[in-house]
């Protein structure tokens, strides 16, 4: 996003180890008391087991053999097809070893009774992103702008980017906690109170999503391991704190096969109600040859929309291969074309505007423009000098950065361009 909307977080390393301690001590007591509810306990090792093959789902236990080796799975997952995730290659899927030529022996147990955990993975319910839908970022961090609790995001945001889950020491892998400075500075937020007010949000009919990256935000996901510790940690994120799905805000490069994959991977054990978003820059959309353009094709099945960053860009080409001007709405229409005339369905294209001067170095405009660009593209009226070769009454909407500028600038793109849509076909 910008410089100084994206400060380098101040979670220390220690409390990151204390809190995945225990949510895989959390993970673990869970797996086994639902296992031994479900069938008496006993202890058993595999007469055979099966060779390792792509598009099998596997449970953690399962063994496999593979180029002569068993295998045995440390997480549940799905082998995609393509995905290179063999157990030779995969050692954060499969580790080395396992029994597959001792008879199976039972020794029946006592099954004993559930013991609930503090804090029981969340079930996000589905919550249907409107046709035409205003994003907004959450930051989770303190800068100029104003701190907010989820539950003050205005009423208008139907989609709802917390901004931004963290890179670990393990490549690919995205790590998210309460800024403690932030929590601080609202009286003692705390991640109970972070996740109630998700669930308000959803319950009242609004996505909460993870965005991953930011201006500063790193994130390695350049092969197999890699875009397994991506899908791991990000689904894991979803079921911690219930989030809807992810925003890729990757500014710094990616690898569109494996994120590709990851990505695929999560919508596979989400369910159809995983929102993706994306919001890359400009210059990373302005031909199909690109990573990000790649990316968005890759996963045109499962995208929700990609709201570019029409903004910190100077000059860029349009559809027509005229050079336009970041803060006009020619820009913004005949940059929109782009995508709309590359692959991309009008529903999976957003407008990204900062929210006030204050939130981007540059290609601020009056949220009516926003809404003039919007008509242009929609209806074929209020264009610019630019006109579109058609109509797009799909178009999906907006998106701000951010939520917390807006509020500082008195609402004024929420309550601006959130109406706006209403009015479009």
């Amino acid at each position: 996003m910008t410089d100084n909307d994206n400060p380098v977080a101040t979670t220390t390393e220690t409390r990151r180890r204390w809190r995945r301690l225990s949510l895989v001590l959390s993970a673990v007591a869970v797996l086994a008391a639902a296992t031994l509810a479900i069938r008496p306990a006993f202890s058993e090792t595999l007469a055979s087991c099966d060779e390792w093959a792509e598009g099998t789902s596997y449970q953690v236990g399962d063994t496999v053999t593979y180029q002569g080796g068993a295998y045995t799975a440390r997480q549940a997952h799905t082998a995609h097809p393509g995905a290179g995730w063999n157990p030779a290659d995969t050692p954060t899927l499969w580790t080395a070893g396992g029994d597959c030529d001792a008879p199976p022996t039972e020794t029946p147990t006592d099954t004993p009774t559930e013991t609930p955990t503090d804090d029981p993975p969340v079930d996000p319910p589905d919550v249907p992103v409107p046709a035409h839908a205003l994003t907004g970022y959450w930051h989770n961090f303190v800068n100029g702008s104003t701190a907010l609790r989820i539950s003050d995001v205005p009423d208008e945001y139907d989609v709802i980017a917390v901004a931004f889950g963290e890179s670990t020491a393990n490549p690919g892998e995205v790590d998210f906690a309460i800024d403690p400075q932030l929590s601080d500075q609202l009286g003692g937020y705390t991640e109970a109170e972070f996740k109630a007010d998700i669930a308000a949000k959803q319950a009242a009919g609004k996505a909460v999503i993870i965005s991953v990256g930011g201006e500063k935000g790193t994130v390695s996901i350049a092969d197999p391991t890699q875009a397994a510790r991506f899908a791991d940690s990000v689904h894991g994120l979803m079921t911690e704190y219930g989030f809807n799905g992810v925003d890729i805000d990757l500014e710094h490069g990616i690898n569109s096969t494996y994120l590709a994959q990851a990505l695929h991977d999560i919508a596979g054990r989400a369910g159809p109600g995983f929102v993706l978003t994306m919001a890359p820059q400009t210059i990373d959309m302005q031909n199909p040859g690109t990573e990000y353009f790649k990316l968005a094709l890759a996963v045109q099945d499962i995208l929700t929309v990609v709201n570019m960053q029409y903004y910190n860009s100077g000059t860029m080409l349009g559809c027509d291969g005229q050079v336009y001007a970041q803060g006009t709405v020619d820009f913004l229409t005949a940059l929109a074309c782009v995508q709309l005339e590359n692959g991309l369905r009008a529903d999976q294209v957003g407008l990204g505007l900062p929210a006030s001067p204050s939130a981007a170095g540059g290609g601020y405009v009056d949220p009516s423009v926003v809404n003039d660009a919007l008509d242009c593209l929609a209806k074929g009226v209020n264009c610019g000098s630019f006109q579109p070769a058609q109509t797009y009454p799909d178009i999906r909407g907006a998106m701000t950065w951010s939520v917390n500028w807006d509020v500082v600038a008195g609402r004024s793109f929420s309550g601006t361009v959130g109406p706006h849509l209403d009015t479009l076909p």
